[in-house]
């Protein structure tokens, strides 16, 4: 209990005036380091866009890891294998119980592998789609249908996931949409400005809402 206490009240403390983001590193030997671009081209938008004042160069944190709680959002990605600890999943539990927030974007073939470990971290709690007038899809820009597609994977519609820990949006999931594609330097993925500034915007919406909520 002091720890949780303690791992609390150090989260407040550097999140009252912290607006940095960070990439989570977990094991399992997922690519947790894909999309290496996509962070740093969606603070640039964000902090043009909806004004934060968020580093340009994002830390990369571990998922066992006190200083994770130094981060109001952090973001997750891959394509392969996700293996959480016992640690792992208690430090992550804590995190977000104590107001931090996680993004997931499925980088295509993460789904399996999401579902299981995230029932490590929650296992009373499952994954509920987001309503499209849910506030994470009405902050600065509004997406009146819900999670915009990205990109194209088993011709399945995009949708956005949330795990909700009391009554609190805690975990934001984007699957069979790969929102982090979108974000990624144009010439990597070759999308249509459009495309990409759909992306960028939904994106923004969940920095928004995380720092607010």
């Amino acid at each position: 209990m002091k720890q949780l206490l303690f791992l609390i009240l150090t989260f407040l403390l550097y999140s009252a005036n912290a607006q940095d983001v960070a990439i989570l590193k977990y094991n399992g030997g997922g690519d947790w380091y894909a999309n290496p671009t996509a962070i740093p081209n969606l603070v640039e938008f964000a902090n043009t866009n909806i004004k934060t004042n968020i580093s340009k160069n994002p830390q990369t944190v571990t998922i066992d890891s006190e200083d994770i709680f130094n981060f109001p959002i952090v973001f997750m990605t891959g394509h392969g294998n996700v293996l959480f600890s016992d640690d792992d999943a208690n430090n992550l539990r804590n995190y977000l119980i104590s107001g931090g927030f996680l993004h997931i974007s499925d980088n295509y073939g993460f789904d399996k592998f999401i579902r299981r470990e995230l029932k490590k971290v929650f296992p009373k709690l499952d994954f509920l789609e987001i309503p499209n007038n849910h506030p994470i899809y009405n902050q600065t820009f509004k997406f009146e249908n819900g999670i915009p597609k990205i990109h194209e994977h088993d011709k399945k519609p995009a949708q956005g996931f949330g795990l909700f820990f009391e009554g609190r949006l805690v975990v934001f999931y984007d699957y069979e949409t790969d929102l982090s594609d979108g974000w990624e330097d144009e010439i990597i993925h070759n999308n249509p400005k459009s495309v990409r500034e759909k992306a960028l915007k939904m994106g923004a919406n969940i920095i928004e809402y995380a720092f607010k909520n």
